[in-house]
């Protein structure tokens, strides 16, 4: 859900077509996003429709479908008392994705609420702001994991877990060998291991600077916007 805000925020708030997304996206996974999903995202931003030859992109029908592991979570985050509010903003994005009728109805009642944004895009920014709100996902899946296996008495190896989704995973990714480093010392929260808390000292503020524009210009960013909110309120102890 993220990576679509951030291609939307490319495509609708400066302009860019699907092959500058693809080669974004492609430079992207020779970092720290180096990922199944960031490398999908470029492949699928190049491919062409075979019968009219545009971008795949431009003419694939916009209503996402879903198999029910995301609101599965969400339910039992819920059970669990654990925030998980990126998960939770994602499968909300996905059900209104789902209501084309209501989006249709709603830009022709209310005209089209996305603005242009001013200026070029600062890519190194927005790589930022995806860093910052994949590692506060994660974090938010880990604290569920952990509250579980306290909850039910499992024993959960949190290294472990970060390590085999390593491979054959879609949420597989390159940074999930600092996590799973990370997990070994075994923080109250892996935003407090000294890797990811370097990690966020260095990404927040873009965060914030993407999620503030995009909001002050009409774009929908559900999911960096929750992963931000969800950091304000981790830092305030009362």
């Amino acid at each position: 859900q993220m990576i679509a805000e951030i291609y939307g925020l490319l495509r609708d708030g400066y302009g860019w077509n699907a092959k500058q997304v693809a080669d974004l996206f492609a430079r992207w996974n020779e970092g720290p996003l180096k990922s199944y999903l960031v490398e999908i995202t470029s492949h699928v931003a190049r491919a062409r429709d075979a019968e009219s030859g545009l971008p795949l992109l431009d003419v694939i029908v916009d209503q996402a479908g879903q198999k029910g592991t995301g609101r599965w979570t969400v339910i039992e985050a819920q059970h669990l008392g654990t925030p998980v509010p990126v998960i939770e903003a994602a499968v909300a994005a996905r059900n209104m994705s789902a209501a084309a009728g209501l989006r249709v109805a709603g830009e022709s009642r209310f005209g089209p609420a996305a603005r242009r944004l001013e200026g070029a895009a600062d890519t190194a920014q927005l790589e930022r702001a995806l860093i910052a709100g994949k590692i506060l996902c994660y974090a938010q899946g880990f604290a569920m994991l952990q509250r579980a296996a306290a909850d039910y008495g499992w024993p959960l190896p949190m290294a472990d877990i970060a390590r085999v989704w390593r491979a054959g995973c879609i949420i597989r990714s390159a940074m999930l060998d600092d996590m799973a480093a990370a997990l070994e010392e075994k923080p109250e929260n892996l935003v407090f291991a000294a890797r990811f808390a370097e990690y966020l000292a260095g990404t927040a503020d873009s965060l914030r600077a993407v999620v503030g524009a995009a909001l002050a210009n009409g774009h929908p960013v559900p999911s960096l916007c929750a992963g931000l909110a969800w950091f304000d309120q981790l830092r305030q102890s009362r």
